[in-house]
């Protein structure tokens, strides 16, 4: 029972799939169905009618020919076609064959498909040709114009072509047949052939017009103004060259003359219409012109510079010379008396090589401003050159005057100063003998000694021809050393025997009471005696601290308030 169930319920279940599928294929059917009788019912001949605005002969009556064949095609075997299909795929489904009627559908499809994309084929070139015509007609519209405009102004204006004007007569009357070609054109029905027609003619148009524009412009510059320019130049350089200017190694003359040429060629090349090189030309040459005017100018600016700096000049490297043999002449004398330094012999010559090398320029100079091989503003470069040079010299020389000048003064400042050290030595003599010391230690007198050596020392190379001043230098700082020692030692000798005195004196107040201090303190006086101070010094302080601590720098505070 239950098997005869299922089967039942498969067999319900394989019918209500069936149904659902047939359905689907009849929904499909009926869109297709829908699809075609919209085309079927587009209104495409009044499309093609719009042809008919045309010349409909030639190229636009093939066209509209093809058109209407193709739509009564599409009307009367395409769509035709499309029913019997559409029938086979609703037989095949009523059959239960719904691979077959999916077959059949999907090509109904891809028809209906082709159908459209000719359709919209056939009106795009339907559109394009009457937007062609009305495109083309507007361009025309604008373009005879402008040919009748150049021809206009060709007539008013033909001395601005000269020889020209017959070039642009026959392009004018080219393009004035091409616009024969375009009406032709279009009388006979070939839109697309007229609009090619007016593309080129608007091309070319626009190429003449700025050509035609530009002519007068460039031909003026190049048939009058350029060569009247080169004709200026010319008697000017030559004007130049007569008032005595150098100016031959500018070669201007062979290149005017190569610019002149280059014109005349220029001018017969735009007679005959050929302008494509013509502007780049005259940039050239107005440039190049402009740079032959600013060297000319700065030639002349040379040259004035040169007629009034010239003398000062030569005066000034004169001035300088005579100088330097002045200085030459004090140095030679100076040698005998004086040695100088390898630096200072070195500055010397490198001053005189320079002084010497200037006047060879000078002379050169002098010799190129008599021909023709140098410029003026050559000439004016070295001059400036020679200023510079002059001032370096000026320099150079003042501060090796300044440096010979110190020779003497070094030698007058080193004789003060060994004077003063001398008075130095005297006045520490004087205050040791002023002083109330039982006598002077042995190194005192040692170092007085030294000092004294080495101030004679001083005095000897003072008197070495030629002098020295290095040598004086060494000499002096070391007897100053000497002498500053001597100064130190003896002050500091004079203030310890002060000092001891000072303590001796305040122990004697405890020397009954304490005999090992009053030992000690002899001992000390018995230094004292033998001049050994620093000793004695720091027996009676040590012999005083030990009995009364801080007295030392008591003492010591006392004798500096009281000096």
């Amino acid at each position: 029972m239950a098997y005869f169930i299922g089967i039942v319920l498969v067999i319900i279940t394989l019918i209500i799939i069936g149904l659902i599928l047939r359905k689907r294929v009849y929904d499909v059917v009926d869109r297709y169905e829908a699809w075609k009788m919209d085309i079927m019912g587009r209104n495409i001949a009044s499309q093609l009618g719009r042809i008919k605005t045309l010349n409909l002969s030639g190229e636009t009556q093939d066209k509209f020919e093809s058109w209407k064949e193709r739509w009564e095609h599409i009307l009367t075997k395409e769509l035709p076609d499309i029913e019997e299909h559409l029938f086979d795929a609703e037989e095949a489904a009523d059959k239960y064959r719904f691979s077959k009627a999916k077959k059949t559908l999907n090509n109904v499809e891809e028809i209906l498909q082709t159908i459209e994309a000719n359709i919209e084929k056939l009106l795009a070139e339907v559109d394009m040709l009457l937007e062609s015509e009305e495109q083309s007609r507007k361009e025309m519209d604008t373009l005879n114009p402008k040919i009748k405009a150049m021809k206009k102004a060709l007539s008013q204006n033909r001395y601005q072509y000269g020889k020209a004007e017959r070039y642009f007569d026959n392009q004018l009357d080219t393009l004035q047949e091409k616009t024969l070609v375009y009406e032709q054109s279009t009388e006979a029905g070939d839109y697309m052939e007229a609009k090619q027609v007016v593309d080129e003619l608007t091309i070319e148009i626009h190429e003449l017009e700025e050509q035609f524009d530009a002519f007068p412009f460039y031909y003026k510059k190049c048939k009058h103004e350029l060569p009247a320019q080169l004709d200026q130049l010319f008697s000017g350089l030559k004007e130049m060259k007569d008032e005595g200017y150098h100016v031959e190694h500018l070669a201007f003359e062979k290149e005017i003359r190569t610019y002149q040429e280059r014109l005349a060629s220029t001018v017969e090349a735009m007679e005959k219409g050929e302008t494509k090189e013509v502007e780049a030309t005259m940039e050239e040459m107005e440039e190049r012109i402009k740079e032959m005017y600013e060297l000319l100018e700065k030639e002349a600016l040379a040259k004035s510079y040169l007629d009034t700096q010239v003398p000062s000049y030569q005066q000034a490297v004169a001035d300088m010379n005579q100088a330097f043999l002045d200085t030459k002449s004090e140095v030679e004398q100076l040698k005998k008396a004086y040695y100088f330094e390898d630096g200072d012999m070195e500055r010397y010559m490198a001053l005189e090589k320079s002084i010497g090398k200037l006047t060879v320029e000078l002379e050169e100079l002098s010799e190129k401003l008599t021909n023709d091989k140098a410029s003026h503003s050559e000439l004016r470069n070295l001059v400036e050159d020679g200023y510079i040079q002059l001032e370096e010299m000026k320099e150079n020389h003042e501060a090796f005057k300044v440096r010979i000048r110190n020779l003497r003064k070094d030698e007058l400042e080193a004789k003060e100063k060994l004077t003063e050290m001398r008075n130095q030595l005297y006045d520490i003599q004087r205050k040791l003998k002023k002083s109330n010391v039982p006598g002077i230690p042995t190194f005192i007198w040692n170092s007085m000694e030294t000092a004294s050596e080495k101030n004679n020392r001083v005095i000897k190379t003072l008197e070495k021809q030629p002098l020295d001043m290095a040598e004086v230098q060494k000499a002096l700082s070391d007897a100053a050393t000497a002498v500053e020692q001597v100064a130190e030692q003896t002050d500091m000798m004079l203030e310890q025997a002060y000092l001891t005195e000072q303590v001796i004196q305040y122990a004697n107040r405890y020397r009954s009471q304490y005999p090992l201090l009053a030992a000690k303190l002899a001992e000390s006086e018995r230094l004292f005696r033998a001049y050994e101070y620093e000793l004695s010094l720091e027996q009676a302080a040590k012999a005083i601290e030990e009995i009364e601590p801080g007295a030392l720098k008591r003492i010591e505070e006392y004798q500096l308030t009281a000096n």
